[in-house]
């Protein structure tokens, strides 16, 4: 799948967002090795600490599904420059996605970012620092 076919299906999952408080709809779409794609949207909730992102979604989707090998996830929203992921995605994406997968980043105005996952959250934690 091209890189611009991957930015349409974020952009179907930014769709459906549910963002009543911040406005800010936010759309990934993950590709698995397979060719499957999980597309996410972020989704908030009265109180934020529930909220979930997009990137997250996408991730957990493919995950409950048994989906573990992934190639690239884009991620788009209505920014300036094109949408990096927050913290919290950054931890997840590292901890569920091989370092050198493609992660794309995008706005509506057609700016693309290709990063891997590595470059996106270098020296990130894992689960061989818990054990050290």
């Amino acid at each position: 799948m091209e890189i611009e076919q991957l930015i349409v299906e974020a952009k179907k999952a930014r769709e459906l967002a549910y963002v009543p408080y911040s406005k800010f709809p936010v759309g990934a779409a993950l590709l698995t090795k397979g060719g499957s794609v999980y597309r996410g949207c972020n989704i908030e909730n009265a109180a934020y600490s529930v909220c979930n992102c997009a990137e997250r979604t996408a991730l957990f989707k493919a995950y409950s599904e048994g989906e573990k090998e992934f190639t690239a996830l884009a991620v788009i929203a209505d920014t300036p420059r094109p949408v990096p992921p927050c913290g919290a995605c950054r931890q997840v994406i590292a901890e569920l996605c091989h370092g050198d997968m493609k992660v794309i980043l995008a706005n509506l105005k057609g700016d693309v970012k290709v990063m891997t996952v590595s470059e996106l959250l270098p020296e990130a934690f894992s689960a061989e620092d818990l054990h050290a």
